[in-house]
């Protein structure tokens, strides 16, 4: 009976969507599996490389620096050039930097290489998360971005695993190996995905110079939304920069902190995809709303944290929070962006969890030096409910979400007419 029910509820969860969904979320998994750099800069640079701590930090700054420079550009890319040549261009440009970034040996030569890096691996995804907005149904997005999140999330876990078997071997054959996996994907994408950006009428290409930088900036709801997503980013952003110094602050050790932190990779995996089908079709605004308060106070309760038990309810709070917040957030995004705007859109919204992955160390050590790790998780409560009610105000009198049918089965639809259509003589 319980196999029964779980074979039913996988059944919905992955059926209905389209084909070229599965080989982009394909991508994403392998392109995941490889990641080893962001999992390991700072240990490759002062374990196997010998630098200070403070030069591995502003490395990982001019990481993050660089996806905050590409996230703009290349949703400008994805709605002028196309989605396939963007993620193309991204890719092998990730894989090529990758590859030079495990032979480059002086420090000015490897900052500017993982700011390279940081710009490319950056790159693909407002033209990832357009092309799945482009492909997939509108009833079916928040499941499509919620599975493509769930890939992401089994990726990286296994590929932490694995890079750390990996790197007491050769933190050289780690890059080598993300260079490959990526390269891998950029095949997939060639041979599997079409282009899959909207064709315009003559009239859209008329007007294609209005739907510009400009114009998402003067979205009003839009750029609140962007607003909004980054102070739940910097929330985010503290289970990995200020949580593992306050963990050990009190005492406790590295691996304590990767077993705390192993729980959210965890509970995504396992939960995401019966969570998303809880959420699928109620209230956004809502669910947002709680999923703001759920990151903030999730923090929060860090700050009375005094075993390991404790602190790993608090990472089960806060990742509740995220496996609901990403599938909604995404697909609010796609809501509010026009259809041949949607590289820009995207971009904005990458950006804004760009600048939180920049920001967020900076103001975690600065509140944590200054005024103690109470402070810092007593303002993550504070942000949360200021999201929270930024949601809530925002999102009322949202408009309806537009009837429009996926590109591709529009693409597909047309070419059987054609094909039933005689020609006249």
């Amino acid at each position: 009976m319980f196999a029964t029910g779980l074979r039913r509820a996988v059944r919905e969860s992955v059926s209905g969507l389209p084909r070229e969904f599965w080989w982009l979320w394909t991508s994403t998994l392998v392109n995941r599996l490889g990641a080893f750099v962001a999992t390991f800069m700072a240990l490759y640079l002062t374990l196997d490389r010998g630098y200070s701590a403070t030069y591995a930090g502003l490395v990982a700054a001019l990481h993050g620096l660089g996806g905050v420079v590409s996230s703009l550009g290349a949703g400008v890319m994805a709605d002028r050039l196309g989605r396939r040549p963007t993620m193309l261009a991204a890719q092998v440009s990730t894989a090529l930097s990758v590859a030079l970034l495990g032979f480059v040996e002086h420090p000015p030569a490897i900052a500017a290489v993982a700011f390279l890096v940081g710009m490319a691996s950056n790159a693909s995804r407002p033209a990832v998360q357009a092309m799945m907005a482009d492909i997939v149904k509108p009833e079916d997005r928040v499941r499509a971005f919620s599975l493509n999140y769930w890939a992401i999330n089994l990726g990286f876990a296994i590929s932490s695993a694995g890079a750390g078997f990996l790197a007491e071997y050769s933190y050289r054959a780690g890059f080598l190996i993300e260079a490959v996996m990526t390269l891998g994907c950029a095949i997939v994408v060639f041979v599997k995905l079409p282009e899959s950006r909207p064709e315009r009428t003559v009239a859209e290409k008329a007007d294609e110079a209005g739907v510009g930088l400009g114009t998402v900036l003067r979205d009003g709801r839009f750029m609140g939304v962007v607003g909004l997503s980054f102070l739940v980013a910097l929330i985010f952003q503290q289970g990995y920069v200020a949580l593992p110094v306050a963990m050990g602050a009190d005492g406790f050790s590295s691996s304590d902190f990767g077993t705390a932190i192993a729980v959210n990779g965890v509970l995504i995996v396992a939960l995401q995809i019966p969570v998303t089908r809880f959420i699928a079709h109620r209230d956004p605004r809502r669910l947002l709303v709680l999923s703001s308060l759920l990151a903030g106070y999730g923090f929060g309760l860090t700050a009375f944290a005094g075993s390991l038990g404790v602190y790993v309810l608090t990472v089960c709070v806060w990742t509740l929070a995220e496996i609901v917040n990403s599938p909604i957030q995404t697909g609010l995004v796609v809501r509010l962006s026009p259809v041949h705007g949607r590289g820009r859109y995207q971009g904005m919204y990458t950006m804004s969890w760009a600048v939180a992955a920049l920001v967020a160390p900076l103001l975690g050590g600065y509140v944590i030096d200054r005024f103690g790790s109470e402070w810092l998780w007593g303002g993550c409560a504070a942000i949360g409910m200021a999201a929270a009610a930024g949601y809530g105000v925002l999102m009322r009198g949202l408009p309806e979400e537009p009837r429009e049918v996926a590109v591709a089965a529009v693409r597909q639809e047309d070419a059987a007419k054609t094909s039933d259509v005689t020609p006249a003589a």
